[in-house]
């Protein structure tokens, strides 16, 4: 039986699916390292599967490429199980996150090695087609340097050329930005999010890195010991998270549980008051927290993104000491004690001794907490 559609997932354009993953699972002995897991990548998308070391994530991508089977559950292409059927012959284009370039190959070499076994596509020669893929990449004239002259940038676009040139169905990237410098991994992926573009190839893509995912994908699937614990685009991810473990691990998130003491409608808004210790918060009740259902005595879980807080403003205020602070260029993180929990607060002008924040109720939202 095919699992449920994880939290939070948008449903968005019901058009074919070019991958799924149907009640997937992959053990190795005792340990599950993809648990149950259903997820639909579309025609042209940039799908991004993001979560912390030993999610399943790049299992996951393994699994999709036929370097893996899976223990239960069926992988499919275009509708059809890829069952048996060997990497080669599934018509995807991988980029590992050590770029495994051939060292006794110049780049071009590198570049037209995936077509020894199938012809260029477009009807083309082989020469034509690494040199338009070299144009793609920028690198355009290096065809006769050797790989361990460029730069990791450089290395890691021949990787991708190399990945492309037999033209794939699919593109699988795994972390292949992992060992570069901040500011080249910026630049990079934006890049590899254009050459996505300009060739439409559906592409998954592993990082733990949640800033990249946000930046770069369409969809992004947040994983969690092998599950999927959300499946949105990128702004519904950050701003409506389904769950705890999503709001605390994309971003920094405050989050408090707390009973709810009374529900009531104002403006048209639908309302609770949650006791959090010696304070009450009233937030706004929205559609993914079921509004309908939530009635005194339950327990509710919100989150508040530091940005949403303010300084002597807001419906909803705490008192708290200012106990450090971090300048990051445009704003600075302050990190606050409140009755011995920590509050994060995102400020251009940080406060400093005790200070009174605030929020009001839409900005707080609510999540599953378990």
């Amino acid at each position: 039986m095919a699992s449920e559609r994880p939290p939070g997932e948008d449903g968005g354009d019901d058009g074919p699916p070019a991958v799924s993953l149907d009640g997937v699972t992959r053990r190795y002995g005792e340990t599950t390292a993809v648990s149950d897991l259903s997820l639909s990548v579309r025609e042209g998308e940039f799908f991004t599967l993001v979560g912390p070391s030993g999610c399943g994530k790049t299992t996951t991508l393994r699994l999709i490429a036929g370097f893996e089977e899976p223990t239960a559950g069926t992988v499919r292409f275009g509708g059809e199980s890829v069952a048996g059927v060997p990497p080669e012959d599934r018509d995807v284009g991988v980029v590992f996150q050590n770029y495994a370039l051939f060292p006794h190959m110049a780049v071009g070499e590198n570049v037209a090695y995936g077509l020894r076994f199938t012809d260029p596509p477009g009807g083309g020669s082989a020469e034509e087609r690494v040199a338009d893929l070299l144009d793609l990449v920028d690198l355009g004239g290096m065809a006769d340097r050797d790989p361990d002259t460029l730069s990791g940038g450089q290395q890691q676009r021949v990787a991708m050329a190399r990945a492309l040139a037999p033209g794939p169905d699919v593109l699988l990237l795994d972390e292949p930005m992992s060992a570069l410098d901040a500011k080249l991994r910026e630049r990079l992926r934006v890049q590899v999010r254009e050459i996505q573009q300009e060739l439409g190839i559906t592409t998954v893509y592993v990082t733990h890195d949640q800033e990249e995912a946000l930046a770069v994908s369409d969809r992004v699937a947040v994983l969690n010991d092998g599950r999927a614990e959300q499946v949105a685009p990128p702004r519904t991810v950050y701003r409506r998270p389904a769950t705890e473990f999503v709001a605390t691990f994309v971003g920094d998130n405050n989050v408090f549980t707390g009973d709810v003491t009374a529900v009531r409608t104002d403006d048209g808004r639908r309302l609770a008051d949650v006791a959090v210790g010696d304070a009450t918060f009233t937030v706004a009740l929205d559609a993914d927290a079921d509004a309908a259902s939530v009635t005194v005595r339950d327990r509710l879980t919100v989150c508040v993104r530091p940005e949403r807080l303010a300084v002597d403003a807001g419906r909803n205020e705490l008192t708290a000491d200012v106990t450090s602070a971090e300048f990051l260029g445009e704003t600075t993180r302050v990190h606050l004690d409140w009755v011995g929990r920590e509050i994060l607060l995102r400020a251009e002008d940080p406060p400093e001794g005790t200070v009174t924040v605030g929020f009001d109720p839409g900005d707080a939202h609510v999540v599953d907490g378990h």
